[in-house]
């Protein structure tokens, strides 16, 4: 891990001298103040104590100069003949020797005591970023992102300078454009993912290298490479992590190739099923009407002659009801189409649901709706803001529907309710079960509930008309039988006011 204060080796140095000569004045003047009440046992604890601190605070070397220079330190201000380094009896002379060789294994077991707790507290950090890294992978949805966040902790985990590098179209770039890749750096990039190996020191491929160069990916799914210079050949575990991180990055780049290739792979297989329905549909709506209209038509030409007249009548009706089926067939169809694929906003305007559902109603009953066919207006109603040919085609086809399939009858409501225009198309028909209350506004989906003529198209073009206008459509069953459509639209804040109406 980096830090965010790099000292050079001089003023390491330096700092190190300061240390030792503080740990070595620090128990001479205490024994020279202490000399008259303690004994030269006392004083060689006292260089002890300071040889301990010493293998805490100082480096190996500094800390076995520490160990010597105390017991020097000791033979010379307080051992007899003092002020030399000359020793007068043999009972000195070994507590000397004895008081090196505790003095440099004190030394050995702290520095080796001091390198496994920074090895142990190296490893914690390295196992927390590898952590961090795969949750903030995790949660990346497009693989800029992902490198970013790999790049970003590959330059936290080493000095560096360190580069990720990403494939595309053959070519590698950058993560961050500001960085630069050398030529040669750029062979060792590619080389990394030529041979799916670690280049570099200590690896036994390319020893000569000043970098270590780590692949993303493996086999044909190569994504791209890692530089990381300023390293030592001897740094395994530097190397392992650096391991883990590109294989935390690789993973998560190929998991989110495999992503985009799985989206258009069901994108390409929806658009192949609605194909099918699509034509499934149409050779059924369209061939069957058409057959119908052939077949009226060709018995009209050849036997008009041998027929009554109701009979004449009959053939010409099923002409006109094919034809009329054909028409609103491909009409909601275009009409689908235009709305799916437009970019352009709806023309839009001021208009009254009074003369729209009127109209309608009026077209549905001069249709053969009749009487079943009932509207009810509420009194007041504001004018919306619509595309009256839109709206209109929508009530149309919610009228069409409910007639064809209730034989009761059929009540058209709009009124205004918590803030929107409601529009409600209600029938006594059979109750369209849950579970289809939502499926039956998809395109080419149809809740079969009588075997009627149709091809799933009206109720999608239903709710996209709905939406266009910012509104919503929904089904609901009716507690005494039957199906209620609501159309909700959303008044304007000040909508201008309509001319005073009767409920009908």
């Amino acid at each position: 891990m980096t830090n965010s204060t790099t000292l050079t080796p001089d003023n390491r140095t330096g700092r190190y001298a300061v240390w030792l000569l503080v740990l070595l004045a620090v128990p001479t003047g205490v024994g020279l103040l202490l000399e008259a009440h303690i004994t030269v046992m006392t004083q060689s604890m006292l260089y002890v104590l300071a040889v301990v601190v010493g293998a805490y605070v100082l480096p190996a070397a500094a800390s076995m100069a520490c160990a010597v220079l105390a017991v020097v330190g000791l033979n010379f201000f307080f051992v007899p003949p003092r002020w030399t380094f000359a020793v007068d009896s043999q009972e000195h002379l070994v507590a000397l020797v004895v008081m090196m060789v505790v003095a440099l294994v004190i030394s050995q077991l702290s520095q080796r005591l001091r390198r496994n707790t920074a090895l142990a507290r190296l490893h914690a950090r390295r196992a927390e970023q590898l952590q961090t890294l795969a949750s903030e992978l995790a949660l990346c949805t497009d693989a800029a992102a992902a490198a970013r966040a790999g790049a970003r902790h590959v330059a936290q985990a080493f000095d560096g300078p360190t580069v990720l590098a990403l494939q595309s179209d053959r070519q590698l770039s950058g993560v961050d454009a500001a960085t630069e890749i050398t030529p040669s750096m750029q062979d060792g990039l590619r080389a990394a993912m030529r041979e799916a190996a670690v280049l570099g020191p200590g690896t036994g491929r390319w020893p000569g290298l000043n970098a270590w160069y780590l692949p993303l990916g493996s086999g044909q799914q190569m994504h791209g490479a890692v530089c990381v210079q300023n390293i030592e050949a001897s740094d395994d575990a530097g190397r392992e992590h650096a391991q883990a991180l590109c294989a935390l990055i690789a993973q998560a780049l190929e998991r989110l190739r495999l992503g985009r290739e799985m989206a258009m792979a069901d994108e390409r297989s929806t658009r192949q099923q609605l194909q099918n329905t699509f034509l499934a549909a149409v050779s059924h709506d369209l061939r069957t009407p058409l057959a119908a209209m052939v077949g009226n038509a060709s018995s009209l030409r050849t036997q008009r002659d041998k027929m009554t007249t109701d009979e004449q009548a009959t053939l010409l009706d099923g002409i006109v009801l094919s034809a009329t089926h054909l028409s609103r067939l491909t009409e909601n169809t275009l009409q689908l189409v235009q709305l799916a694929n437009s970019d352009q906003p709806l023309a839009l305007d001021w208009e009254s649901l009074e003369e729209i559902a009127g109209a309608c109603v009026a077209r549905q009953r001069q249709a053969g709706g009749g009487t079943r066919l009932r509207l009810h207006l509420a009194a007041g109603l504001p004018l919306v803001r619509v595309n009256a040919v839109l709206i209109a085609q929508l009530l149309d086809n919610l009228l069409d529907n409910a007639l064809k399939y209730s034989e009761d009858a059929v009540d058209l409501k709009v009124r205004v309710c918590n803030g929107h225009m409601q529009i409600l198309v209600q029938d006594r028909g059979p109750v369209i079960p849950k579970e289809l209350q939502t499926q039956i506004f998809e395109p080419y989906s149809r809740g079969d509930r009588s075997g009627k003529q149709g091809a799933g198209l009206g109720l999608a073009l239903c709710r996209a008309i709905a939406l266009a206008h910012g509104g919503r459509i929904s089904l609901r069953a009716r507690q005494a039988g039957g199906n209620s459509f609501r159309v909700c639209l959303t008044l304007a804040a000040e909508p201008p006011l309509a001319p005073p109406g009767d409920a009908v």
